[in-house]
């Protein structure tokens, strides 16, 4: 969850005032105070994605006045300007906490009607950018360049002031083979993170993060029905679609032809995905040239089996809006009087960006311990 204070957090359980703030952005910039030209919103929202590739994907409706772009250097058009998005609460008529919802390329304005109608715009996060940069010849990285070297180089290629973000010294880990990028940019860079069992994306700040997949054992928030509760609407439904109880990761071992490989599997007897229970065995396979040994294999084939363990039971619910929540953020829900609570990590977070909408998302159970 994005940093907040306790007041907010106490604000967005109750009754509240909101606010949102947008301004366009010329340049690349890093932070949550931008230099850019605040515009009026009129409607929208920011719906996060923990599995997409592009994480925050933006649907504003603004003020059209005089404001269809015809040129260029038309603050809508789609030439790489940016919107800087924030939605805020009211915490007193001289206090207003405000919570960075990230910043989005200008994709595509639309408009209807006469010229002065409002603008709807939809805007991507920065990794759109990296996405569409594919290398027009390949690119060798060779024996002894640290992995942050290799990311760094393809990223600033693209940004080239852009901020990258390591939680650990996986930065400084060398490659022990010389490794070509051949035209995928973004493919390589998230076969390089993924295979350290790491997740990235552009966060609220502008910053490229690469981490750890946050623990499953620290609740964020608390949604839970009855008079005084944040739960509005729920659907819920059962499904084996995208649920995997082992990993099996693979690679290649420098100086031997001997393939490196290590699998982690869903061993819990109380898991309902329990790998030699009635579930069944369904494991998911990943293949990656930056494993070189057994032991990154199983860190791999670990990190990737905590995403995608304890899926079956989804569900989708709307509540009072936390603008602060994110993907992987886990959420304790209470819905009936005859079940008990449930921790459920979030997928997919849909923050309206006006009064009277609820927040949006899919969630699946986190219920199941894990061992290699």
């Amino acid at each position: 969850m994005r940093p907040v204070t306790p007041a907010f957090l106490r604000s967005v359980s109750s009754s509240h005032k909101m606010l949102t703030r947008a301004r366009v952005c010329s340049s690349f910039q890093t932070g949550t105070n931008p230099v850019g030209t605040f515009i009026t919103v009129f409607d929208g929202s920011v719906t996060l994605d923990g599995k997409g590739d592009v994480r925050s994907t933006l649907d504003i409706t603004v003020d059209g006045t005089r404001k269809w772009p015809q040129h260029i250097d038309s603050a809508y058009a789609p030439y790489g300007n940016e919107i800087y998005i924030e939605r805020g609460v009211e915490l007193s008529d001289a206090l207003v906490e405000y919570v960075g919802l990230g910043y989005h390329r200008i994709e595509t304005p639309e408009q209807a009607g006469i010229s002065d109608n409002p603008i709807r715009i939809t805007a991507v996060d920065r990794m759109q950018g990296i996405i569409e940069a594919r290398l027009l010849t390949p690119q060798q990285f060779v024996i002894g360049t640290t992995f942050g070297t290799v990311v760094a180089t393809l990223v600033q290629q693209v940004y080239p002031t852009a901020v990258i973000e390591w939680d650990d010294a996986t930065f400084s880990v060398p490659l022990i083979r010389s490794l070509i990028a051949e035209d995928d940019r973004y493919g390589f860079i998230n076969d390089l993170v993924t295979s350290r069992g790491k997740i990235w994306y552009w966060d609220h700040r502008g910053i490229l993060v690469i981490k750890d997949a946050p623990p499953v054992t620290s609740v964020a928030f608390e949604v839970h029905h009855a008079a005084y509760g944040t739960l509005v609407d729920l659907k819920r439904v059962l499904t084996r679609e995208q649920t995997y109880n082992a990993v099996v990761a693979s690679g290649e071992a420098p100086d031997t032809n001997t393939p490196v490989t290590a699998t982690a599997i869903d061993d819990d007897g109380s898991s309902p995905t329990y790998f030699y229970g009635r579930f069944g065995k369904k494991p998911f396979f990943y293949t990656s040239q930056f494993l070189t040994t057994d032991a990154q294999c199983l860190t791999a084939a670990e990190a990737l089996l905590h995403q995608l363990v304890g899926l079956s039971y989804a569900i989708s619910f709307g509540t009072i809006v936390n603008p602060a929540l994110e993907p992987y953020d886990v959420v304790r829900l209470k819905f009936s009087h005859n079940e008990p609570p449930q921790l459920h990590v979030l997928d997919t977070v849909e923050i309206p960006l006006t009064e009277g909408g609820v927040l949006s998302s899919n969630s699946r159970e986190r219920r199941v311990t894990l061992a290699p």
